[in-house]
């Protein structure tokens, strides 16, 4: 099961339901094409920013490496590493590009893949009502119950001669 964070324009109208091919689903995970093809991954979403940022690690590392004198053993392990940092952190990139663009994050979802995380999505908003109040405060689920021990912390140690 993947884990999937939601999200949707700031400007998002009042319902999920009245334009729901603005939400986007980004699967949190190993990301198998960033580690792959970084430079191309990171431009097919258009991460501008982070595109720029990645060839400026890449050449500046290069730059290090040959100044340094590293063989061509230390390199490829050093360009694995950060192949492998970008392929751990796509979904973070993504998610960081939305923030900055002022997106907002709605819900997350854990599913089987995004159809499923799509599906569970929606049923869960469309039982609850989702409306945002306009003053940017959302209730997308309702509250959770407070505890009836105020001093009790986690929910599992009553207080000294509490009933049981």
């Amino acid at each position: 099961m993947a884990v999937y964070t939601v999200h949707a324009p700031a400007s998002f109208g009042v319902d999920v339901r009245t334009t729901p091919d603005k939400i986007v689903f980004i699967r949190d995970g190993f990301h198998f094409w960033a580690f792959v093809a970084a430079i191309f991954w990171l431009v097919w979403h258009r991460l501008w920013l982070a595109t720029l940022g990645y060839l400026v690690l890449i050449g500046a590392t290069q730059a290090i490496l040959t100044a340094v004198g590293a063989d061509n053993t230390t390199q490829l392990i050093v360009f694995l590493v950060i192949a492998l940092l970008m392929g751990f952190e796509a979904g973070s990139l993504r998610r960081w590009t939305l923030v900055r663009r002022k997106w907002r994050q709605l819900d997350t979802v854990v599913a089987r893949n995004v159809r499923e995380a799509e599906q569970r999505f929606f049923d869960r908003f469309s039982a609850s009502n989702y409306i945002e109040t306009g003053r940017g405060n959302s209730s997308p689920l309702p509250p959770l119950p407070r505890s009836s021990i105020a001093e009790d912390i986690t929910g599992f140690f009553p207080s000294p001669g509490a009933l049981r």
